[in-house]
């Protein structure tokens, strides 16, 4: 059975409290806390990217794995922030880990889950005995306009995961995937922000593919979410999860328990895939886990997964995401934020 044979994870020390961002616009800092549980994001360096980030955290899954690099004979990139526009991200990846020239390299892009989009892939290539391991990451830099909401909440950060059928440290069992045309969320091109539909991001755009992938794949498996240990939404923030997980009858204990939305922020295509990274830290052999991702435009990838005994013996090879999370943080001032998100954008 095909499965996860490595996991990484990785986030930039830089952070900015959202006090930061409101002061400078004038908004209620404590309504961001108390209704979207917000209160930091992680800030890349003017030095990392959607590259550099993949590079880092698919270090961390080829340690856990402990496989030869040149055996991945896929690698797929999801990001919304890909540095370049006619150059892809997957092959700078490949050549970094050392995985040329006999790989398969695509970029993906389905805004929020285009993390979940490149794992759905390499499931499928490696299920069919096409590629022995492929490599799926999931990486941003998400761009916030200057005083959006978006601002708050679009952080960045990088989720690798390598998937073969020999040592897996979860097997998945079951994939499922529910889309529909919904413009909720967009940028066009040559656009430097993304623009979204506001209140109309929530109920008709977040909740209903996600309810639709959640009760597909657990009628598919016939299975009800007291079968699972943890479930993981995408985390636009820390509220959405909490009332997604409620209508779809899971506990809260159950729901995703490395909390990163209050913390990190949304890190848009390694949203939920950065979830299954803390969840794997914790979880234990036997474990069910259910992630559904989410991405505008809009649709979401379901997978259900079980851990096996082999995640105590791996777990440990490389940094966990919660320890990324809270500690080796420098907390930054908007003016140097701005900066690094090159929201001062210099005429001529």
């Amino acid at each position: 059975m095909t499965g996860i044979v490595g996991y990484g994870a990785y986030i930039p020390r830089n952070r900015i409290k959202l006090e930061e961002i409101a002061k400078v616009w004038g908004a209620d800092a404590p309504s961001y806390k108390r209704g979207l549980l917000l209160y930091e994001k992680s800030v890349p360096s003017p030095d990392q990217d959607t590259i550099t980030m993949s590079v880092e955290a698919t270090k961390s899954a080829l340690k856990r794995a402990n496989i030869p690099p040149e055996e991945i004979g896929a690698v797929y990139v999801g990001s919304e922030s890909h540095p370049y526009a006619v150059k892809p991200s997957g092959t700078v990846l490949a050549e970094a880990i050392g995985a040329t020239p006999e790989v398969h390299c695509a970029d993906y892009e389905f805004a929020c889950k285009a993390g979940s989009e490149a794992m759905f892939v390499c499931i499928g290539l490696v299920e069919s005995g096409s590629v022995k391991y492929g490599l799926a990451v999931g990486a941003d830099t998400s761009q916030g306009a200057p005083g959006d909401a978006l601002e708050y909440s679009a952080a960045a950060g990088a989720a690798a995961f390598i998937f073969g059928k020999d040592n897996a440290i979860a097997k998945v069992h079951h994939t499922y995937s529910y889309m529909t045309d919904t413009p909720d969320f967009w940028r066009r091109e040559y656009q430097f922000y993304p623009r979204h539909a506001s209140r109309f991001t929530g109920e008709p755009a977040y909740f209903k593919h996600i309810i639709g992938a959640a009760k597909g794949i657990m009628d598919k498996a016939r299975m009800k979410p007291e079968d699972f240990n943890y479930v993981i939404f995408h985390q636009p923030n820390g509220k959405f999860p909490q009332r997604v997980g409620k209508m779809l009858g899971f506990k809260k204990e159950q729901i995703e328990p490395g909390w990163l939305s209050p913390t990190l922020g949304n890190t848009y295509s390694g949203s939920s895939p950065m979830g299954l990274t803390s969840t794997f830290d914790i979880s234990k052999p036997g474990d069910k886990i259910l992630m559904v991702s989410y991405g505008s435009g809009a649709g979401s990838d379901a997978f259900i997964l079980e851990v096996t005994e082999r995640i105590d013996e791996i777990r440990d090879k490389a940094p966990k995401t919660r320890w990324m999370l809270d500690n080796n943080k420098t907390y930054i001032e908007y003016g140097t934020y701005a900066k690094y998100r090159e929201k001062i954008r210099m005429g001529t």
